[in-house]
């Protein structure tokens, strides 16, 4: 918000007079837009005074722009009680980026009902509507993607959860990247797997950060060139991730009609005319109101990761793993509460199936590319004639891959249940008549468990085979 706008605002919401009880260090700091700091200084003002209306105001608004968003609920709350309509309308964006839509519909009523004569005031009380109607539709499209994992680490340690397959490329720090004093900390090198081409983000003046590459001429990179367009029409662009294709991008940005600070994006080059297709804004849980960054996609492993500061503390910020699909699949559920935990992430273990253990997967996912097909080559699975696999990384099949993992997870629990029915059969043998009985309820369980176990994993194998054979010969 454009700083003449904001003292509009707040002239027009809240009079002169009521400034009284914030710092002048604060209100200089808010007005120039820095609400970090300006948050800082309020909550001392706020120890000094914390039913203060104007303190928790300003704090509730400069919490909710930083994405302290327990902080941002008690102040405007409190701000809210205490009539002032500001707070009020700000409680509704802030439950509108919790989901909570139907509460944010309450504040925005109330406000409407306050502000009823007021053109301009209600001028902002649509756009807010439009944002959290939006976002509600947004939140409707919520994608079913299996979320294995997640792991918060500093944004300084960010590439660290990253574990790329050498055939996925690498990322590294521009500033380690560029030896000449490079200073933008959010900037990310992508180099392809062959070495020969590296994509960046940096500053470019009107447009913010726009994403860039180079290519390996001799010992070094040159030829720099900025993304061609439409994906250099927005502004603050940043993390690329290039697919083995070499045409497939992944980025974030805050333009493209970002949902809220960094939204991720994927686009791909278009070879005849050497410009990009309209960039596709990721559904949810990808996408936040908050910053969500570095979508990568390992084709080797079959796993994905991205970034996002949702919820998170300053400075800190939450990775996750998850399962790639081959196609954009739905979560398909009218309940908007089930569908917005999904979005939120509120737990992992949501998006898990009930019959699929992750752990190996998990295993593949945190090992570096030296040490995967070590760990991954433990199996020979006939696909026919032409293809036998030893390794999960063979698979070209996403779905194939899932399929197969299954089915090993059920030949595994089918021998581990085989040797304790064994085991069960002679202390049967060796039973004295009275307590045969109950032990030989026990294992006509077993027998029967064993056998459905033994009928899913050559079932799930052979859906596993055909799927995989199915995608082989789909390709040109």
């Amino acid at each position: 918000m454009k700083l003449y706008k904001l003292i509009f605002l707040m002239i027009l919401f809240f009079p002169a007079w009521a400034f009284g009880q914030v710092s002048e260090e604060a209100m200089k700091l808010f007005e120039e837009g820095n609400y970090e700091q300006a948050k800082s200084v309020l909550k001392i003002d706020f120890e000094n005074d914390p039913a203060d209306a104007t303190i928790n105001k300003l704090l509730g608004i400069a919490a909710l722009k930083t994405g302290d968003i327990e902080t941002a609920e008690h102040s405007l709350t409190v701000a809210s009680k205490k009539r002032i309509h500001e707070a009020t309308l700000y409680l509704g964006r802030l439950y509108a980026m919790q989901y909570k839509f139907d509460d944010a519909e309450k504040q925005f009523a109330a406000f409407e009902k306050a502000m009823r004569r007021n053109k301009e005031a209600l001028a902002e009380l649509e756009k807010e509507r439009e944002y959290a109607d939006r976002l509600r539709r947004m939140n409707g499209r919520t994608e079913d993607i299996q979320i294995i994992d997640s792991i918060v680490v500093s944004k300084r340690d960010l590439l660290s959860a990253y574990n790329l397959s050498e055939s996925g490329g690498s990322l590294e720090w521009a500033r380690d990247f560029f030896d000449d004093g490079w200073n933008e900390d959010n900037s990310v090198v992508f180099m392809n797997e062959r070495k020969t081409k590296v994509y960046f983000s940096r500053f470019a003046t009107e447009r913010g950060s726009t994403l860039y590459t180079m290519e390996k001429m001799l010992e070094n990179f040159g030829n720099e060139k900025m993304l061609p367009a439409p994906i250099s029409d927005a502004k603050d662009q940043a993390y690329p991730f290039i697919m083995s294709d070499g045409l497939t991008i992944y980025f974030a940005t805050k333009g493209h009609e970002s949902i809220g600070g960094y939204d991720l994006y994927a686009s791909r080059l278009n070879l005849n005319s050497n410009t990009y297709l309209t960039p596709n804004q990721m559904n949810m849980p990808f996408n936040s109101p908050f910053n969500d960054y570095m979508m990568v996609i390992d084709e080797k492993k079959g796993i994905g990761w991205f970034a996002s500061d949702r919820y998170q503390p300053e400075g800190q910020v939450c990775v996750y793993t998850f399962i790639p699909n081959q196609e954009v699949l739905l979560i398909q559920s009218d309940d908007e509460k089930i569908l917005a935990n999904r979005a939120k992430i509120s737990s992992i273990q949501d998006s898990w199936r009930t019959d699929k253990d992750y752990s190996s997967l998990r295993d593949i996912a945190s090992k570096r590319s030296n040490k995967i097909t070590d760990t991954a080559a433990d199996f020979d699975f006939v696909i026919n004639n032409d293809y036998t696999y030893h390794q999960l990384a063979d698979f070209k099949s996403f779905s194939a891959r899932e399929y197969f993992i299954r089915a090993r997870d059920a030949k595994r629990e089918f021998e581990e249940l085989s040797k304790q029915l064994d085991e069960k059969r002679e202390q049967y043998a060796a039973s004295a008549s009275n307590v045969s009985t109950p032990l030989g309820v026990e294992i006509l369980y077993m027998e029967k468990r064993v056998s459905e176990l033994f009928d899913q994993w050559k079932a799930t194998e052979t859906v596993a085979r055909n799927e995989e054979i199915q995608y082989i010969n789909s390709q040109p």
